[in-house]
């Protein structure tokens, strides 16, 4: 996780470890295409270990349903409520404050949960020429105090599988 918070609420620690949304890219939990339930999309089984995300070979596979479906894809698409692979809707995406509030995995929540639940926000070591980490690249809708109850709810929603469909 790209940060810490010892105590949920009290303080966010960005360590600036994960520095682009590709880290969480590993295991994306998207809508089966046959039955519309939670599937997952991983790296190809045959893909090379220390490939990441530069093979862009990966399997669709829905454990209700049985459905499979194996791509290699000209390029992946990283930072919407899709899917960079198949371009499949993501399983964690819900409506909240005028916006889609998304996540690829459950880390990839749990690291939204932890920032915007901190009421202290402490920034890591700043290097000169290094991207800004992901939470400090977030929206400001999302960053922003007034919405941090509705966001932490619809968190809630998202992880207890009541995710809102009609986007």
């Amino acid at each position: 996780m790209t940060g810490s918070a010892p105590d949920p609420g009290e303080r966010f620690r960005d360590r600036r470890e994960r520095k682009y949304a590709y880290d969480f890219v590993d295991e994306v939990l998207v809508r089966c295409p046959r039955c519309d339930g939670c599937a997952v999309v991983l790296a190809h089984p045959e893909a090379l270990e220390d490939a990441g995300i530069t093979d862009l070979r990966r399997r669709l596979r829905c454990g209700a349903c049985g459905y499979v479906k194996d791509e290699t894809v000209a390029s992946a698409v990283v930072g919407g409520p899709v899917d960079p692979f198949f371009r499949r809707p993501l399983w964690l995406r819900a409506s909240c404050c005028g916006h889609v509030l998304w996540a690829y995995n459950v880390r990839h929540l749990d690291l939204l949960e932890s920032y915007v639940a901190a009421k202290l926000r402490e920034r890591g070591d700043v290097v000169a020429g290094a991207p800004a980490s992901l939470v400090e690249r977030l929206p400001t809708w999302l960053k922003t105090a007034k919405n941090r109850a509705e966001i932490l709810r619809t968190i809630g929603r998202l992880r207890d599988g009541r995710q809102t469909v009609d986007l």
